[in-house]
């Protein structure tokens, strides 16, 4: 490449305008401006004479890709989870990967609570009753649900975002908070939100409220299934803001068709945008299209961090959040 000759990058899918100039100050930009996720074919089409590529966590980055791309250096999801990137792969072959953890902490938070206490409060289900002009008359069960305040919330996975979830419950609504995790907090996080660690069973079966937020890998992958669910008491809810398939959603569409669950709240499915019919067919589930980070802010604070590691990644500088950091400068592919 001519010293005086620009990079190219990809941005796999549509984006914010002024995170796309960001990129053109310092790149030749191609835009696929599309909400479509790009098939492999696709992608390693657009991503020939790229440098780089700003995606979303939806296109999947694998070996095969990387070795049909080999001007590839720097792969950066604006997404938090990263299953859909081979991060050995990468490693192998000398390409940065990078996501985007932390900007999206407080307002999946905010949403994984507030999708809890419409699954315990039976929100969605009041409305649709609402809506189809089936409210005549008061009574004095309608719709009743289970309490909030003062419960045992249980939180399966203490990262950041479970963190955050345990403040809310602690010090906004007095729960008595239980979790697991792979390994224990130290105790002052734990003392801070007067936490309990609980092997996985026990929490199961304590918790009034559970709510998952562990990370989608191999070893997660169905964590909660039949087995798992039929240790919950039978009027606790299930909240999952995870990954799709952590839970098995066949497993769990059986146990509240069959009410051996109180009920449950899910932004993520196991092989979305596909939901397993089963889930669409019981009314004590509330459904959303994966959007717990979606507030406007943290969307963009999401894509301007990858945009960020990217620029970066390319020009020289210390990406803030990579994934493989021993993928540096000296050993970047070139």
């Amino acid at each position: 490449m001519a010293a005086n000759e620009r990079l190219r990058v990809l941005v796999a899918r549509r984006l914010f305008p002024e995170v796309v100039e960001r990129l053109s100050a310092h790149f030749d930009v191609d835009y696929r401006e599309s909400d479509e996720p790009a098939a492999p074919d696709l992608l390693a089409a657009r991503l020939q004479g790229c440098a780089g590529a700003l995606i979303a966590g939806t296109e999947r980055i694998d070996a095969a890709l990387l070795d049909a791309c080999p001007g590839v250096r720097a792969v950066c999801s604006m997404a938090v989870g990263f299953n859909n990137i081979d991060v050995p792969a990468c490693t192998a072959r000398g390409v940065l990967a990078t996501n985007a953890p932390g900007v999206l902490t407080e307002t999946t938070a905010d949403f994984g609570f507030a999708l809890m206490m419409a699954t315990a409060r039976r929100i969605a289900e009041g409305e649709h009753w609402l809506r189809a002009g089936k409210w005549t008359h008061w009574t004095v069960d309608l719709f009743a649900g289970s309490d909030v305040h003062g419960a045992t919330l249980g939180i399966l996975g203490m990262g950041r975002i479970g963190q955050a979830i345990a403040r809310r419950g602690a010090l906004g609504f007095g729960m008595k908070v239980a979790y697991h995790n792979r390994s224990r907090l130290p105790a002052a996080d734990e003392a801070a939100v007067g936490a309990r660690y609980l092997g996985l069973p026990e929490l199961l079966g304590e918790a009034d409220h559970l709510i998952i937020v562990v990370p989608y890998t191999p070893e997660t992958h169905h964590l909660v299934g039949a087995a798992e669910l039929a240790l919950m008491k039978p009027t606790a809810t299930l909240t999952n803001i995870a990954r799709g398939g952590v839970v098995d959603d066949a497993a769990l569409a059986e146990a509240l068709r069959e009410r051996r669950i109180g009920a449950a709240g899910l932004d993520v499915f196991e092989g979305e945008p596909s939901v397993h019919p089963g889930l669409l067919q019981v009314p004590n589930v509330v459904l959303t299209p994966h959007i717990a980070s979606a507030s406007l802010p943290t969307r963009r604070a999401m894509a301007n961090l990858a945009a960020t590691n990217l620029i970066a990644a390319l020009t020289g500088g210390t990406p803030p959040t990579p994934l493989n950091p021993e993928v540096g400068t000296a050993t970047m592919r070139r």
